[in-house]
């Protein structure tokens, strides 16, 4: 902590407590990680302020009456009884406060409603809703009546409230179980996002998730507060090569193994979206067609493959036209521009009309460009590209990966960008995306994956206030299930740049990603199943090497480390088993470096030890493999590869022992 958050805290200490709003301390996301060891809940992503009361809002009885305001869709109370159901909590919905129950209330601010007045009874802040962030909101936990809590969130709408469910639902799960009941600390969240947009863009080159995988990350993209999954699966021929089509009804199980969607897996998806509130949005990719002018039809098959996807329950469509090569010429750049506002047009025009029904409305059109990367050309060329496109409706998202691919967000960037466009770019952002490195895993902290991408800038950082965008969203993966552990780290940045903490991010990531009783053995593993091998085995590989060099072996220390590696490994397997769909699903992603990893581990002990055993075969062997697809269009082709965990230091090792 640095000379003036030190200063800053013990002013604050030292002022009398009837200086502090009725005895309440603030914790702001300003101090970092000193605010976020202080405050009674940990909760991610990180809050922008609470404000913590010394005292009890009193217990929590088994049973919670939800308030709801007109205002609240079905979705976010249906929320609300999940949340209470998965703490161990029943509940009924009543019209009014009851006096003799604890009282969950939701509302929207300024709609006058039961949670509204409550809120202005409380004295509640409002300076949260007047200022420029998304999915603003107050959760407030206070004493009610008979001794017991009361619960309240207020939300600009009924998307910030159901934000605030994910915070309660933390909250929640660390009360004190006396007497069977909860207790709970009063405390009050005034709480907002920095960025509007968070979440994935599933565009990566290889195999496409399966719908159980997709469906789960939505589960938990809304307990971290993200509300937006594009699908631009690169080699799903239905979004390329197909892009007119509309997706089968029936598949093989051997393309179910390689991303293949039927009509009914993309129906399920969109209804969980709907239920967790994440806004699926499913692209299509036509290539060099949409600003071909021997395609004037182009426009009109697009329109029919959406209303195809419509029906199927998406709500919200993206254009992508990236790496077909960036157009120079004057007149593709005007098609491009007129085609992307005639699209938009036909959209409103299908869905959007006075009359149309709410849940049949199609949000904004999102929109990657031929140039993503405006490093590519000279920047008279970039400014030229983008002033094209500034002529297309306000409301139509247009992307950019940066200056360079890979490149992290940054304020820079963006500055130059949006003024080109006349607008804030969104922000597609290539990580922990692994499509050019696709035998590597990225498990670790973000800013440790950033060194271990090679395409990355190992000296990058996130910026404290990231300005220029609205959209922030990652392209991971292939193993989506591995990526929720940086998902998890981009989402508590994307909601509170200033209150990121990398390390402590990470630690919370992993117990989200697997839960309490296998976050310690993924963060002993972890390092490991990095291509570069975790630094404390470098450590001791080097300490060994140096002892066999002078005649005095002593493998004592890196056997002991490499026995905790297998243990860390037997433990993860039990996720095969586990009555958590999430865990298995994970273990499928992780297996085949998992298996590799234990079995190098295993072997390399062995003959350390001067122990008989048998060579594994690093190569060929198929549980150490995985399908991967590369390209996409016509050019899509399927293959094999073999994973590389540890294999700096600890494959080579072993090679070593086996030739001795």
């Amino acid at each position: 902590m640095n000379i003036m958050k030190k200063l800053i805290l013990l002013f604050i200490l030292s002022l009398p407590l009837g200086n502090l709003h009725s005895s309440f301390f603030i914790l702001r996301s300003s101090l970092g990680s000193t605010a976020a060891a202080a405050a009674p809940y940990t909760i991610y992503p990180v809050p922008q302020e609470q404000v913590i009361a010394h005292q009890s809002a009193g217990a929590l009885s088994l049973n919670v009456c939800i308030v709801a305001e007109d205002g609240i869709d079905e979705v976010t109370l249906t929320r609300a009884k999940e949340v209470l159901k998965a703490n161990g909590f029943s509940s009924t919905v009543e019209k009014k406060i009851n006096k003799s129950c604890v009282n969950l209330l939701l509302g929207t601010a300024r709609s006058n409603g039961v949670a509204d007045r409550e809120a202005t009874r409380l004295r509640l802040g409002r300076h949260v809703f007047s200022l420029e962030k998304y999915d603003r909101h107050i959760l407030n936990l206070s004493a009610g009546k008979a001794g017991l809590a009361q619960i309240l969130i207020l939300g600009e709408n009924t998307d910030a409230v159901f934000c605030g469910l994910a915070s309660l639902e933390q909250i929640l799960e660390q009360c004190d179980v006396q007497n069977g009941k909860k207790s709970l600390q009063a405390v009050t969240l005034y709480d907002y996002a920095d960025v509007r947009d968070r979440g994935i863009i599933e565009g990566y080159y290889g195999v496409p998730y399966s719908a159980e995988v997709t469906k789960d990350l939505f589960r938990f993209m809304a307990r971290y507060k993200m509300n937006t999954y594009m699908y631009g699966a690169k080699s799903d021929p239905y979004h390329s090569k197909l892009w007119a089509d509309a997706y089968p009804t029936s598949i093989t199980e051997d393309q179910k193994r390689i991303g293949y969607l039927t009509q009914q897996m993309m129906a399920d998806i969109t209804a969980v979206g709907r239920a967790t509130k994440v806004n699926f949005i499913w692209a299509i990719h036509p290539g060099t067609a949409f600003t071909d002018p021997d395609h004037p039809e182009v426009l009109e098959r697009i329109m029919h493959k959406f209303q195809d996807m419509h029906r199927l329950g998406v709500r919200q469509f993206g254009v992508f036209v990236d790496d077909v090569g960036v157009p120079s010429d004057d007149n593709l750049l005007r098609l491009g521009a007129e085609r992307l506002t005639q699209l938009q047009k036909n959209i409103d025009e299908r869905w959007n009309t006075v009359s149309a029904e709410p849940a049949d409305t199609v949000k904004p059109l999102h929109y990657v460009p031929q140039l993503y990367a405006f490093s590519w050309v000279s920047r008279e060329q970039g400014k030229r590209f983008f002033n094209s496109l500034a002529t297309v409706p306000d409301k139509v998202r247009i992307y950019i990966t940066g200056r360079a691919v890979w490149t992290v967000p940054n304020s820079e960037d963006l500055a130059i960008v949006s003024d080109w466009l006349g607008r804030k770019a969104s922000w597609w952002w290539n990580y922990p995306c692994n499509d050019n490195d696709v035998t590597k895993l990225f498990p670790m902290d973000t800013y440790a994956n950033f060194a271990d991408e090679a395409h990355i800038n190992a000296l990058a950082r996130l910026e404290d206030d990231l300005k220029g965008t609205q959209t922030l969203i990652i392209n991971p993966m292939q193993q989506g299930e591995v990526s929720k552990i940086a998902l998890f780290s981009v989402a508590d940045y994307a909601w509170n740049n200033s209150g990121f903490n990398n390390s402590r991010s990470w630690e919370a990531a992993l117990k989200a990603v697997v839960g309490e009783n296998y976050a310690g053995a993924l963060r002993t593993v972890a390092p490991y199943l990095r291509y570069f091998d975790a630094d404390a085995l470098a450590y001791e590989v080097t300490n060994y090497r140096r002892s066999v060099s002078e005649g005095r072996p002593r493998p004592g220390a890196l056997v002991g480390q490499l026995r905790s590696v297998t243990a860390a490994c037997a433990k993860l397997r039990g996720l095969k088993n586990s009555s958590r769909e999430s865990d298995r699903l994970l273990y499928e992603d992780l297996r085949p470096w998992l298996l590799k990893l234990e079995a190098m581990a295993t072997e390399t002990v062995a003959r350390l030890e001067g122990r008989e055993t048998t060579a594994i075969d690093l190569d060929n062997n198929p549980d150490f493999q995985f399908p991967i697809l590369t390209g996409m269009g016509d050019d899509i082709s399927l293959s094999v590869k073999t994973t590389e965990p540890s294999a700096k230091y600890l494959q080579p090792l072993l090679l070593e022992l086996r030739n001795k």
